[in-house]
């Protein structure tokens, strides 16, 4: 349905501008192509922060908690004795 809508979209355009739908249907792959990057960067930043939201802090060792209940930051729980 987007494709239709798009087709007789430029269809009308080249009715009242042919020189305008020309260069849109000349430009638009070229703006297409320059998007691309930034959109793989998108797709990157969002995986990175899916990642990070499945992984709790707890589940990498970040965060201790020793025998008195006190939490510490950036050390393992150890036993003593």
């Amino acid at each position: 349905m987007k494709t239709a809508t798009l087709l007789v979209g430029w269809c009308v355009l080249l009715v009242l501008s042919w020189p305008i739908a020309l260069a849109v249907l000349v430009l638009a792959p070229l703006v297409w192509f320059l998007a691309l990057p930034f959109r793989l960067w998108g797709l990157l930043v969002d995986a990175v922060f899916a990642l990070l939201r499945a992984r709790p802090v707890e589940g990498l060792g970040l965060v201790a908690q020793d025998a008195a209940g006190l939490v510490s930051i950036g050390a393992r729980a150890t036993s003593n004795g």
